[in-house]
């Protein structure tokens, strides 16, 4: 089998509540998705997507991944697309970093190799080990009782874990956690989530405001380093969200025991085949993991809903359904978000096709 087109496609997916803010000020109406298209002249193809919390989120820009096809589509053309590793091997050759380009032409690639076998991806990568995972649902930076109500909305349709956006103003964030974490009803779980926003003194003196609350403490600072001085002296278990960016990391985290949690970004490990390998190091480590990507619709959630079945249900945490953010789609198809769990497909391959209506004419286009 063959390689014989690559198409790169690009659309604007509007959050479905107008504004996202979240962090030190950051906000968002519009995240633009790239989407991946490979052909193969067996008649399979398979399709990928990366889109990015705003166009600077973790250095990953909605540009990069027509910049990286310019660069490995060419040598791709005419390449087996199922040999996964490989094709990993090639792109990394090819260009040093920016994994979250990568990603998508991975995730295309493990949709084909699924296609060709007649299996999903989550028997690709081990099994079904969670039939139906557990999802969070986000609370953006808004007004204390607008965050109150849009919580009762979402446990109205069945979440049962929050994450609340802080990392603003540090004081006004212990009032968003004091107001939000007491309502929690039983079984429910809160990660107070600054993306980085906070810094270290600041980050200790809301740990400190809330020690007698129970819910969990996210990324409040931008570096791993400055995470651990919190972590020092916070009582709340900690997730690491945007600084677990590789084995590398992830090693670490296992040797300092520097997290509760880590937060896996498929894009921000560079694709489906190096966040499978972290994601059974830290399991192996006995350290829960999160399945998510950086942003995204159908195409993304379908990776990630994979990836999540695929994960022991003892160490997985949660994932959330980030096709439900959006007003517009990137596929048909793909996974299932009810009384909230995601389920991933049991079609060949990510069970999803690209919404060429939605997406529009693409961008580039490599044919061999």
């Amino acid at each position: 089998m063959k390689i014989t087109r690559i198409r790169i496609y690009q659309t604007g997916l509007p959050y479905v509540g107008g504004t996202y803010v979240w962090g030190a000020g950051n906000a968002i109406k519009t995240a633009v998705a790239s989407v991946v298209v490979i052909d193969t002249d067996a008649g399979l193809q398979g399709c990928g997507e990366f889109t990015p919390c705003g166009e600077n989120y973790m250095v990953a820009h909605s540009e990069g991944v027509a910049a990286l096809a310019r660069l490995v589509a060419p040598k791709l053309l005419g390449k087996d697309p199922r040999q996964v590793a490989r094709i990993e091997q090639l792109m990394d050759h090819l260009v040093q970093g920016h994994g979250y380009a990568k990603a998508p032409f991975d995730a295309a690639c493990w949709d084909i190799l699924g296609q060709a076998c007649d299996q999903p991806v989550w028997m690709l990568l081990g099994g079904k080990l969670t039939d139906g995972a557990p999802m969070y649902r986000v609370a953006p930076q808004k007004a204390v009782d607008e965050t109150v109500t849009e919580m009762n909305g979402y446990r109205d349709q069945g979440y049962r874990q929050f994450q609340i956006k802080v990392g603003g103003d540090w004081v006004a964030d212990i009032d968003r956690i004091r107001t939000t974490v007491p309502l929690l009803q039983p079984g429910e779980k809160a990660m107070a989530d600054a993306n980085q926003g906070w810094r270290v003194d600041n980050a200790i003196r809301v740990a400190r405001a809330t020690r007698d609350l129970d819910f969990i403490l996210e990324q409040p600072c931008r570096t791993y380093e400055e995470c651990q001085q919190v972590r020092r002296v916070a009582e709340q278990p900690m997730k690491l969200d945007e600084c677990v960016t590789g084995m590398h990391m992830a090693q670490r985290i296992v040797a300092d025991r520097g997290a509760e949690i880590c937060c896996l970004k498929i894009s921000n490990l560079g694709g489906l085949s190096k966040a499978r390998r972290v994601r059974d190091y830290l399991v192996e480590n006995r350290i829960p993991v999160v399945s998510e990507d950086t942003w995204g619709g159908e195409i993304t959630t379908s990776v990630v809903a994979h990836f999540a079945a695929s994960t022991p249900e003892e160490f997985l945490q949660n994932t959330t359904d980030l096709m439900d953010y959006n007003t517009r789609s990137t596929g048909v198809g793909g996974p299932v978000s009810r009384d909230g769990r995601l389920y991933a497909s049991d079609a060949p391959g990510l069970g999803v096709s690209p919404d060429f209506e939605s997406l529009g004419s693409p961008i580039e286009e490599f044919r061999l």
